[in-house]
């Protein structure tokens, strides 16, 4: 049984029980293409070694002009200016039977103040307060900072140049931990893992080929 949950594999079984089934179940892993991601993590692997203090001027003379325009546009960002306190790290923590945990862009901060930074050059959640990415990196960076003045998350959306911010409270942690409980729960008690996405939907999952939606016989159950 799995007990060890990141916010991809949360989302993922929200999105389709049975894509997860096929991915962190029976781990079969599909051959994707992964060009549009190539920018993405240029980006995120630029941000690391410079607040890590490493000199990138040879890295930044190869970047392609689009990739230059949205590093610059990072390097102007207010947070991202901000003193840093972990980059590119990974953080677990027990959350009642199982671990919740993930790799963190950053954590930034000044005075007592905490900002975790996730760099997107692609689309933001659609509903960044409530997107399993915040909620787990909330409670993570709560239990390992211990004392702070706030704690906010920040989405740094490169590609609008936009930040959206959400400031941690307790009532927040109490929402956020009801919902983690009961998706943990529905997860574990699951013995079917249908297909529940939209066919166009479908159309573009990995998964497709092996995935015979309409076909009743494919119910998996362990």
């Amino acid at each position: 049984m799995l007990n060890n949950f990141s916010p991809n594999m949360l989302k993922t079984y929200q999105t389709c029980p049975k894509k997860f089934y096929y991915k962190f179940v029976e781990k079969i892993n599909i051959p994707q293409n992964f060009t549009p991601f190539e920018k993405g993590q240029k980006i995120h692997a630029l941000a690391n070694y410079f607040l890590k203090g490493v000199n990138i001027s040879r890295i930044e003379s190869a970047l392609t002009f689009g990739e230059a325009l949205i590093w610059n546009k990072l390097l102007d960002n207010n947070f991202f200016k901000k003193d840093c306190l972990k980059t590119e790290f990974s953080m677990q923590i027990k959350f009642n039977d199982f671990w919740l945990g993930g790799r963190i862009d950053a954590v930034v901060f000044e005075g007592d103040n905490y900002f975790i930074l996730d760099y997107k050059t692609g689309a933001v959640p659609k509903n960044p307060q409530y997107d399993f990415q915040t909620m787990v990196y909330f409670l993570c960076l709560d239990k390992y900072l211990k004392n702070y003045s706030e704690l906010s998350f920040v989405y740094i959306d490169l590609k609008n140049d936009k930040n959206f911010i959400i400031k941690f409270s307790q009532d927040l942690l109490r929402e956020y931990e009801t919902i983690l409980k009961n998706t943990l729960v529905k997860i574990t008690d699951d013995k079917i893992y249908s297909c529940t996405s939209d066919i166009n939907s479908c159309k573009f999952c990995e998964y497709n080929g092996i995935c015979p939606k309409n076909d009743i016989s494919d119910n998996v159950y362990f």
